[in-house]
């Protein structure tokens, strides 16, 4: 082989050899910055793993929002018409965050309580996240159960 086809081939192969790191170390740093959405039966069934950091999407349940005295730490519980998750978080709540309105929280599990990071809240009075309504119908999908023949019906 002559000098310069060596070179050549040397050069390609060290091109191919740091394309290959390089798509490597962004599908590394990639991976640990996703966070996946949940509703909360699907936190409940263990579907978002005991350690690992997840959105949880729903609505924030009537009646339960509460500050501890003197802080900043609100709690709550994220509903998403099956199930329900205790939700604390240390901070400013965003100015449109309430109750019974769609919320979108940051965080991981710490027991059976969900420690956000971070809070979104919607912006309108007619907006739920895709991500979250398609998620609370498809868990409402797989509780709906059809009537069988031998139900009694009321028209009977």
């Amino acid at each position: 082989m002559n000098p310069t086809r060596k070179r050549r081939l040397l050069l390609i192969l060290a091109l191919i050899a740091a394309a290959a790191i390089a798509t490597t170390l962004v599908a590394l740093a990639l991976q640990r910055n996703v966070a996946y959405l949940y509703t909360p039966s699907e936190v409940l069934r263990g579907e978002a793993g005991a350690h690992a950091r997840f959105r949880l999407g729903g609505m924030v349940a009537a009646g339960s929002f509460r500050r501890a005295p003197g802080s900043m730490e609100a709690h709550f519980e994220v509903d998403d018409g099956d199930a329900r998750l205790p939700v604390v978080y240390s901070g400013i709540l965003p100015d449109l965050f309430r109750e019974q309105q769609a919320v979108v929280a940051t965080g991981r599990m710490r027991g059976d309580t969900f420690v956000a990071e971070q809070v979104l809240a919607k912006h309108d009075e007619t907006y739920m996240p895709k991500e979250v309504a398609d998620k609370m119908q498809a868990a409402h999908r797989k509780h709906d159960v059809p009537a069988s023949a031998d139900t009694p019906t009321d028209a009977q």
